[in-house]
């Protein structure tokens, strides 16, 4: 039996506990009995801005909204709450509620979504206190209004400096926080919710504008936010209902104030009308209303500390607190930006800025945009400059000799050649030329670039810089000039040599066959020397060897016997003479073939 009672018990005690757990859940949970609606369907006027601008009274011209600059005393406490129980003028109702006094609205006022981050995107509800407790509110109250039905938050909603949505321009009374710390109350266009140029940091939808610069400001606001497709009783008697109520004004000194009185519809608390005198017997400028009935909530350090019209679903003898949409939450002073821009750090609400940057939300440049001029950029370490400019604000190009990103480097340029600050090319002055200005104009060229030809008698060389033809050549110039008239009188001898030889008669016959023909008459001349000698040697043989002569001379006159004659003849007249015949007689040979020898 003990063993089973054990086993009962052990499978009871986790059943029970559940059921504990669930029963004080539902304990915290409203039935949402006390509900306090506008509208009867939806939300908001059908109706444009331009029609509310147009209903409003002269004197306010085209401005549809009331700003005013924040207070930002740096005091302790942020902010201060009193409790009042006060009697309602005109009536035998006592009520009960907070005013919340907040010294620095832009840095310790949030309006936070339900839950948390994300809480509206996901139609969430929660708690006051749950909301307030999670972001460490040191006072929090109810705000936005939101769908029964849905739960989704209604009218714009700015958290933080994050948009979370906005209403599509629907005219309702508004309330927020420019970056700038501007307090906004009133009718926003959509222009005015998206504008970027003072954004908005925080921002919240209510209904009906109670006080616009001290006045209440009901009647008109039943004019610019009923809609008139709906019955008017219903916005009407949303109106003048006494019930819990919240709302958020400011005082003269730009200190917001948080109002709040506990009430239920029909039986206590206060209609609007009442709502707004109390709040400008108390000095507050502008007010809207925000959520109220059963809404009406009020937290201080994460604890409800007023008493909620809901009945509870557990048990209906008590009452418990709504799960709502947004709420307006004092924390300790916060930086806006929480990150500072993320050039910065912060500290008892305020950014401390990092090197470069300055600003309550350290997002400006110490630089500022101008102040680098054209030449330069403004960064977090200041002006950077462009390549060849210098200077805190890069009005001053580089120093003789360097160029480049942040004048660096060494300019190459020789010769009196001036160097680009930007791109360090350089340029020659007269009388040079190069890539770094380092060669001389060639001989015969003068002036910028060495594009200018000198004419000087007899091609002479000019100066290189003024072209003037009464120079002196620099050393290496005249050995240059040596040099180059040494090697033109080469090149023109040995032109001349080869014009010569190339004019030059050629012979009609080769060498060789000149050797050829040298060779031969050497030899026909070997030949009759020969021929010659041997017959010298033959005569000279022969004169030795009569019997061997072959040959022999004989005059005619011998043969034919006028050898005698000329004899006789010549004994008498002691002269030769020839007769006629003679003189044209033939001489012969004789030869032995013919006589035979001797």
């Amino acid at each position: 039996m003990a063993a089973v009672f054990a086993k009962c018990m052990c499978l009871c005690l986790p059943l029970w506990l559940c059921l504990r757990l669930s029963e004080s859940k539902d304990t915290r949970t409203s039935v949402d009995d006390d509900v306090l609606l506008p509208y009867a369907h939806g939300h908001g006027p059908s109706h444009s801005h331009r029609h509310v601008r147009d209903c409003q009274s002269i004197i306010h011209g085209n401005t549809t909204h009331e700003s005013w600059p924040a207070s930002n005393h740096r005091r302790q406490p942020v902010a201060e709450s009193t409790v009042f129980v006060s009697d309602v003028p005109g009536s035998s109702r006592w009520v009960y509620g907070h005013m919340t006094v907040v010294h620095d609205p832009l840095r310790t006022v949030s309006v936070l979504e339900p839950g948390g981050p994300g809480g509206c995107n996901m139609n969430q509800r929660a708690l006051v206190e749950e909301t307030a407790e999670a972001a460490g509110c040191l006072y929090a109250q109810n705000a936005g209004f939101f769908s029964t039905v849905s739960g989704a938050c209604l009218g714009n909603v700015v958290s933080n400096g994050r948009r979370v949505q906005d209403s599509g321009g629907v005219q309702n009374a508004q309330f927020g926080i420019r970056k700038d710390g501007t307090l906004v109350f009133g009718y926003l266009s959509q222009e005015d919710v998206l504008d970027k140029s003072n954004p908005f940091v925080q921002l919240v939808s209510g209904v009906v504008w109670l006080l616009r610069n001290g006045k209440v400001y009901i009647n008109e606001s039943l004019e610019a936010e009923c809609d008139k497709t709906q019955e008017t009783g219903v916005f009407r008697k949303f109106v003048d209902v006494v019930s819990a109520r919240t709302a958020v004004g400011h005082d003269a000194q730009g200190r917001l104030i948080l109002f709040h009185i506990d009430g239920q519809t029909e039986l206590r608390g206060m209609n609007l009308w009442e709502v707004a005198e109390f709040l400008k017997k108390y000095g507050v400028i502008n007010a809207i209303n925000l959520d109220g009935g059963g809404s009406s909530t009020y937290v201080i350090r994460g604890s409800l500390a007023s008493y909620p019209s809901d009945h509870c679903k557990s048990d209906n003898r008590w009452r418990c607190g709504r799960h709502v949409s947004t709420i307006l939450c004092v924390h300790q002073q916060q930086c806006q930006p929480a990150n500072c821009s993320g050039h910065g750090d912060c500290v008892d609400g305020r950014c401390q800025c990092q090197d470069g940057w300055q600003g309550a939300a350290c997002d400006s440049l110490v630089c500022q945009l101008t102040a680098c001029g054209p030449h330069g950029v403004c960064t977090a370490n200041g002006c950077v400059c462009d390549a060849g400019w210098r200077g805190q604000n890069c009005s001053q190009e580089c120093l003789s000799g360097f160029y480049g990103d942040g004048c660096n480097y060494t300019c190459s340029c020789v010769n009196g050649g001036s160097c680009d600050p930007v791109h360090g090319s350089c340029t020659c002055p007269p009388g040079f030329r190069g890539n770094a200005c380092e060669q001389v104009c060639p001989l015969g060229f003068f002036g910028s670039s060495c594009a200018q030809e000198c004419h000087c008698d007899d091609l002479c060389p000019c100066d290189p810089q003024t072209g003037s033809c009464n120079v002196t050549l620099r050393d290496e110039a005249n050995y240059t000039l040596h040099r180059a008239g040494h090697c033109l009188a080469k090149q023109m001898f040995t032109s001349w040599r080869r014009e010569e030889e190339t004019h030059r008669e050629q012979p009609y016959l080769t060498e060789q066959t000149w050797l050829i023909i040298t060779l031969a008459l050497a030899s026909l001349l070997l030949s009759s020397l020969t021929v010659h000698l041997v017959r010298v040697c033959r005569g000279s043989v022969a004169s030795h060897f009569p019997e061997r002569q072959d040959y022999s001379y004989v005059p005619l006159t011998d043969i034919n016997g006028a050898g005698l004659r000329s004899t006789k003849n010549t004994g008498k007249s002691g002269k030769m003479s020839f007769a006629p015949d003679d003189s044209a007689s033939e001489e012969e040979v004789w030869s032995p073939s013919h006589s035979g020898r001797i």
